[in-house]
């Protein structure tokens, strides 16, 4: 694999990115202690999920960021973490709710309007977002793009921050456990889901064929195996969310009639 121009590309992605996440935290973190303050608890597991997504962030761009740059295996270690888990693991934080319990009222509102906008609303989108997520993964392994990403600082960090947030997006969108302005229906977002998980697939079977540029053969079948098989444990809890809160939502919007209780009993 081709190596990081003056072996700075990775301190400045782990700083950046590292510190972004850190301080993501830090603000997750004092909305929890505000809420509560004002008698709103905040469950303690939700905190453990952003505590443990801003981890899957580190852990990708720090040491497993440095060892990425000559490892393929590694570097897909990173895509899994920073690309899948953490965006997973944020997203049950519910990052929105508990700020808007939080911040004050007039920020509040503030908040609301801006998630409420027509260009975020455009990119929360599931279509949207599925094919910021799986389109960019896509021009990264089929393309020269993996090259550049090891020889110039600035397309390494915008490229871990485009894997991350769109990771980030796509994975709301599907579950929207944060309140959104016009949710989309379950079977829309089963849809868009189904066909992410396909395009995921093949495309770590294209890399297991077609190494990109510059990748042994043998590492990048190994790390085409990681991304298929890894990936679908990640998508594995993703699809379980949603089918959960799909059955939930039913069962309170359809409730079952008390004749059909006794019949049954």
């Amino acid at each position: 694999m081709h190596e990081h121009a003056a072996g700075s590309s990775i301190p400045l992605t782990a700083v950046v990115l590292g510190g972004a996440l850190l301080v993501l935290l830090g603000a997750y973190l004092a909305a929890v202690v505000a809420g509560a303050r004002r008698g709103r608890p905040w469950p303690l597991w939700r905190t453990g999920c952003a505590v443990a997504g801003v981890v899957c962030g580190l852990v990708a761009v720090g040491p497993l960021g440095s060892a990425a740059h000559h490892d393929f295996v590694a570097h897909m270690w990173g895509h899994l973490l920073l690309g899948m888990a953490g965006p997973l693991l944020l997203v049950l934080s519910a990052p929105v709710t508990v700020a808007l319990r939080g911040l004050p009222v007039r920020a509040a509102r503030s908040l609301s309007a801006v998630l409420a906008s027509p260009y975020v609303r455009t990119i929360a989108h599931p279509v949207t977002a599925a094919t910021l997520n799986v389109g960019g993964l896509w021009l990264l392994y089929t393309t020269s793009l993996h090259g550049w990403m090891h020889t110039s600082n600035v397309w390494h960090l915008v490229i871990h921050a485009h894997v991350l947030l769109a990771g980030w997006v796509f994975t709301a969108a599907i579950l929207q456990v944060d309140p959104v302005a016009h949710p989309t229906s379950h079977r829309l977002r089963a849809g868009v889901l189904i066909g992410f998980l396909a395009l995921h697939s093949i495309l770590a079977k294209r890399i297991y064929a077609h190494p990109p540029a510059g990748v042994p053969t043998a590492e990048a079948q190994a790390g085409a195996q990681l991304m298929y098989y890894g990936g679908d444990y990640i998508d594995v809890v993703l699809i379980a969310l949603l089918c959960l809160d799909w059955y939930r939502r039913t069962a309170v919007t359809n409730p079952v009639p008390p004749a059909a209780v006794s019949a049954r009993s």
